[in-house]
């Protein structure tokens, strides 16, 4: 699922194509897509993009008339700059934005259709949309850890929790507790200060890296690679993988639709992680360590 920096990079992308220009034309090849009647789609054409935001992970187009569309792309949901007038491709198109002299098409990879587009009227309305999920690159360190102990979490969780923090994911909450050395099962009931401090601070750094790293190497083109697997991450997606830190393997945990991507030498004291189902199973097999899952496997 597109994150904040993946978000910030369409933004910057779509800022110059769009807004100032006036939306021709609207259309909707899956009628899965729209969640919204009132007003109705057609309320879009002929109406001028007069601003971009970003509300958690959704890409928010505001028009005149305090119209906004409001576009959630969650997991496989991408977006195409083509010329105008451009085919809405076949079997994983769902909506076509067209102008004057370009078109915005959404794709979506896979069978399972879980985009959402909503058009509605009014500021109020649209605040019914936002998670609520405070910004980290706007808050100072209290509000941080106000946001943080607001119950007693796995830092994974509460990183990727939308009420808590705004636009952080699966892939960026990996990457910011390997930078901040912490746990992804971690309690956010059990850290000291100064790991309040890091993780606060590695927040920041990791989202604030990548958000210029993407918007440097895309230049003005429209990104076409947008991807939880990046080259240059540490551990999301390197299962197995080393560490760019220590050179140990990177090692993971499914759970439910998602997992945990993490070093033990680095983040958990050489200790390996268990989901509760796996622990349960193996119980006194389960390796507790690398050199243990090491040995089995060449065992």
């Amino acid at each position: 699922m597109p994150e904040l920096p993946d978000i910030l990079l369409y933004l910057h992308a779509l800022t110059p194509r769009v807004v100032g220009h006036r939306a021709e034309r609207v259309r909707l090849a899956s009628p899965f897509l729209l969640r919204s009647i009132n007003p109705p789609l057609s309320e879009v054409e002929g109406k001028t993009i007069v601003a971009l935001h970003r509300l958690g992970k959704r890409i928010v187009f505001e028009l005149d008339g305090e119209l906004f569309l409001i576009l959630h792309l969650m997991i496989a949901g991408r977006l195409r700059w083509k010329d105008a007038g451009a085919r809405i491709p076949g079997k994983i198109g769902l909506f076509a934005l067209d102008f004057s002299h370009g078109t915005l098409i959404l794709t979506e990879a896979g069978t399972r259709r879980q985009a959402s587009l909503f058009l509605v009227r009014g500021r109020t309305a649209l605040t019914e949309h936002d998670p609520g999920g405070i910004n980290v690159l706007e808050i100072d360190l209290d509000a941080f850890v106000r946001a943080l102990r607001q119950d007693n979490h796995t830092l994974k969780r509460a990183l990727t929790d939308p009420h808590l923090f705004s636009g952080i994911g699966n892939a960026y909450s990996d990457e910011i507790l390997h930078a901040a050395r912490l746990s992804p099962f971690k309690q956010t009931g059990s850290l000291s200060g100064d790991e309040v401090r890091r993780l606060y601070e590695s927040t920041r750094s990791t989202l604030m890296r990548w958000i210029e790293r993407l918007q440097r190497e895309t230049g003005g083109a429209f990104p076409e690679k947008v991807t939880a697997f990046r080259e240059g991450m540490a551990v999301h997606g390197r299962y197995r993988e080393p560490c760019p830190d220590c050179g140990g393997p990177v090692q993971r945990i499914v759970y439910a639709a998602n997992e945990a991507n993490y070093c033990p030498a680095c983040q958990t004291g050489g200790r390996l992680l268990a989901d509760r189902a796996l622990s349960r199973l193996l119980r006194e097999d389960w390796p507790r360590t690398l050199d243990e899952l090491e040995r089995r496997r060449r065992g």
